[in-house]
């Protein structure tokens, strides 16, 4: 339940807080007061649209503030507490500010959230009724969301059956499509992805195959500088063929060791640096063979040279086409090999096209058979739902001032050759089901069914807008109902209907209502008005709850425009004291 709502900043409204109870609450004032932006910061409060043309002009943002009594362990405080939001003793703390720049902020129990965060809150919490909804109720569209909506559960369960098979049959169908009206294009892929494999199969790349080719064809290509380089060294360490008087390295290293074994006998720290010498010769003797044995391995292949050269253009050839980012050659290789095997595993799949369309025929044909089903169970469903909504809009009708005023509610099908088979007959069909629902109203008895937009005056139309509201709030399972001015158009006796009726809302549930008529504010428990005031430069609004007296002097100036008339104050105390009196004995 909504406790208190402070408004700041919003259109003519500059600070305004509205102490709130549970029971009727009414909401009147003079025209341009300020009453719409009690509704506005009631959306503006539940995540709806932020419009900075609403920020009062002067002020740098409007500010709406709630207190909201919850249940602890409802889903209401779970989906808060998950936002990571606090509860204050089962209260919980709502905000919303909208900068004049167009920014807006949300607070949920002191967090910052999204917007679409309170939007999803509201769907538990309260439920706005305005002349926009009558508006949307001409349109079949919405007729059909209105039953849809009264049936509840009884259409709900049918209605997800029926949508989870058409969301599923859409993109089978999409993708059946897709099968059959790309064929060519599908085969030609596969053409070029086969070529593509059989290139790379014969080339048969090998990891780490282009860097050591890369190694090869450098010893190869300067084989005769490698082949005197290494003689040269090796001839150095251990001296030519035609002998070089012991200048050699090993040699000059072997004399140098003799030399110190002579005279180590006379100081043994000598024998250290004789060890290291005797290893440093047998270190040279290795290098020096390791340099005959490899200047013995290379050789002057130019034969083999251009092999190397002709594998090497291959692989860059193949990296080049195949390679998604060729980057480096031996790098690229691994890119070639990846190709490979992702487009074989492609040429599966499309080689696989004929039997995935069998099978996704079959798949189709099932979900056929099962939307004509549920849709068969959902048409049934409504129909059986229109004749208890029919019945209880006219009951409300009933309680109008509209005795004999009947509605009606008509679930029928357009009849289409390419549509769905529901009862033997081949139907069109959407995601909502096959059903094109219409309410029509019969004014009286004996005069035609007509449809609602056209069969009734501009009062009569707002009570029956007014009773599906009515019967429609009845079935929203939130704490507060708001009816923002449903009444327009409604005067006399049957305004008094309007007031005794949602005082009957009020005893389930808080239900705040934004009105003109005395008849309906009467029946209030609670009598909030929303005075304006103006110094001649800037006009301000607030909100005032009234007491008995105040009551009283509202009541009068809604009967006959002015507070201090004594007729109207007398029928104000009348009709304060007989609506009392119903509410009372009721």
């Amino acid at each position: 339940m909504l406790e208190e709502m402070r408004i700041r900043g919003l259109g003519v409204i500059d600070d305004a807080v509205l102490e709130l109870a549970p029971g009727l609450t009414v909401v009147s004032g003079e025209t341009g007061a300020g009453k719409t932006m009690v509704v506005t910061g009631l959306g503006l409060l539940f995540g709806g649209r932020a419009d900075p043309g609403a920020v009062r002009p002067g002020v740098g943002s409007a500010s709406v503030e709630g207190r909201l009594r919850v249940d602890p362990g409802g889903p209401v405080a779970a989906r808060a507490l998950d936002a990571g939001g606090e509860l204050d003793d089962d209260v919980l703390l709502v905000a919303r500010t909208v900068a004049a720049s167009g920014r807006s902020r949300a607070h949920l129990g002191g967090r910052g959230v999204p917007a679409g965060l309170l939007a999803e809150l509201a769907d538990s919490c309260v439920a706005v009724h305005g002349q926009l909804d009558q508006t949307r109720l001409r349109q079949p569209a919405h007729q059909r969301d209105a039953l849809d909506r009264y049936a509840d559960a009884d259409v709900a369960a049918p209605q997800a059956a029926y949508r989870a098979a058409y969301d599923e049959l859409r993109d089978l169908v999409a993708e059946l499509d897709d099968l059959t009206t790309r064929a060519r294009e599908r085969t030609q892929e596969a053409d070029l992805l086969r070529f593509g494999l059989t290139e790379v199969e014969a080339a048969d790349p090998q990891p780490g195959e282009p860097a050591a080719l890369a190694v090869e064809e450098a010893r190869l290509g300067h084989a005769d500088a490698l082949r005197a380089g290494t003689t040269t060294a090796h001839d150095a360490l251990l001296g030519g063929a035609d002998g070089t008087d012991g200048r050699d390295a090993v040699g000059l290293v072997s004399s140098a060791r003799t030399a110190l074994e002579q005279v180590g006998v006379q100081d043994p720290q000598l024998d250290e640096i004789v060890d290291r010498l005797r290893e440093l010769a047998y270190l040279l003797a290795d290098v020096g063979a390791d340099l005959a044995s490899y200047a013995a391995t290379v050789e002057t292949d130019p034969a083999r040279l251009a092999v190397v050269q002709d594998r090497r253009a291959e692989l860059t050839r193949l990296v080049r086409k195949y390679a998604d980012e060729p980057g480096a050659e031996t790098e690229g290789a691994a890119a070639v090999l990846a190709w490979a095997q992702q487009s074989a595993a492609r040429v599966t799949l499309l080689e696989g096209d004929d039997d995935r369309i069998v099978t996704l025929t079959a798949r189709r044909d099932e979900l056929v058979a099962e939307l004509s089903r549920t849709a068969s169970l959902l048409s049934a469903a409504r129909t059986a739902a229109a004749e208890r909504f029919a019945a209880a809009v006219s009951d409300e009708l009933s309680a109008l001032a509209m005795a004999n005023a009947q509605v009606e509610v008509g679930v029928s099908q357009s009849d289409d050759p390419a549509g769905l088979e529901v009862g033997g007959r081949r139907v069109a069909y959407a995601r909502h089901g096959v059903d094109d629902v219409e309410l029509l109203l019969r004014p009286h008895a004996g005069a035609p069914a007509r449809p609602l937009q056209k069969g009734a005056s501009g009062g009569e139309l707002s009570r029956v807008m007014l009773a599906i509201e009515v019967v429609l709030a009845g079935t929203d399972p939130v704490p507060t109902l708001v009816f923002d001015e449903v009444d327009a158009g409604v005067g006399g006796r049957a305004a008094v209907e309007v007031g005794r009726r949602l005082a009957a809302l009020a005893r389930t549930a808080q239900v705040i209502v934004v009105t003109h008529l005395p008849q309906v504010a009467a029946f209030a428990d609670q009598h909030l008005v929303v005075r304006k005031s103006d110094d001649g430069v800037v006009t301000s609004s607030g909100v005032v709850a009234l007491d008995e007296a105040g009551r009283l002097r509202e009541l009068s100036r809604m009967l006959a425009g002015q507070e201090e008339s004594a007729t109207a104050e007398a029928h104000a105390r009348e009709l304060l004291a007989s609506a009392q009196g119903e509410r009372a004995s009721s």
